[in-house]
């Protein structure tokens, strides 16, 4: 039964290629046709797959409502949460996790720092979107159109001589988290307080939410923090994993 199964579900990465007709199928397969034609029978009958006209088969109505359904339910916060936990209790420091919705950036899950001097956040609060790192990981991932045309739109305040200026510079932030794959603050928005961000991607590869690792300099130097990067990556990768259906492990320590 299990090798049954197996071969059903081999079938649906081939059909995400494209159409294929019962040839194929069996050969990808390596089973019989009649075996091949069985497996799509069942697969058909559950809504599974689809045969065209011309007789090939191409992933069914069902399958995908159920992966656009799976989608709408998953909860990051939920998903992220223990690993932001964790990241929490190794570190010490303010963990967040934010999200983009209707042109601001939102806090949406928060773990406290365990030193007694610590900075100042809200879960629900909206960040300062041109210097917040998780900000610039969120809006990196736009289409640049989308990009060029939200930074047109933006004010510039100068929280610090660190915040962003303009538009322009804001835009070449962008490019240079796009191409790295991590954001910091140092500095930007309060000049005591430092930050550095990593991307949680969906299946897609999309970032579909952002965490970071926050601490006062009189905690921890900008320096001390960014020597936690590779960890804050790891565990975005841990959470990346699991909303997208990859891993169920915990993060690699």
């Amino acid at each position: 039964m299990s090798q049954t199964v197996d071969r059903a579900l081999s079938i649906l990465p081939l059909l995400a290629e494209g159409p294929a007709d019962l040839g194929q199928v069996a050969d990808r397969l390596g089973v019989h046709k009649s075996t091949a034609l069985r497996l799509l029978r069942t697969l058909h009958e559950h809504g599974m797959v689809y045969r065209q006209s011309d007789q090939r088969y191409r992933l069914g109505a069902r399958l995908i409502a159920l992966a656009q359904e799976a989608m709408e339910n998953l909860d990051i916060r939920e998903i992220a949460h223990p690993h932001l936990v964790r990241l929490n209790e190794q570190c010490g420091h303010t963990v967040h996790l934010a999200v983009y919705e209707e042109d601001e950036v939102l806090y949406i899950d928060k773990v406290e720092s365990r030193y007694p001097v610590r900075m100042y956040s809200r879960i629900g609060k909206p960040v300062a979107i041109t210097v917040a790192a998780v900000a610039k990981l969120l809006l990196a991932d736009l289409p640049e159109a989308e990009r060029n045309a939200l930074a047109d739109q933006l004010d510039y305040p100068m929280y610090t001589a660190r915040s962003t200026p303009s538009a322009p510079a804001f835009l070449k932030e962008l490019e240079r988290v796009r191409e790295q794959g991590w954001a910091t603050d140092l500095g930007g928005h309060e000049e005591s307080i430092n930050c550095v961000a990593a991307p949680i991607r969906g299946a897609d590869g999309r970032v579909v939410a952002a965490m970071s690792v926050s601490a006062p300099n009189v905690v921890v130097t900008a320096e001390e923090l960014l020597t936690l990067l590779p960890q804050v990556r790891r565990t975005a990768d841990a959470v990346s994993g699991e909303y997208s259906g990859r891993t169920t492990g915990k993060e690699s320590v």
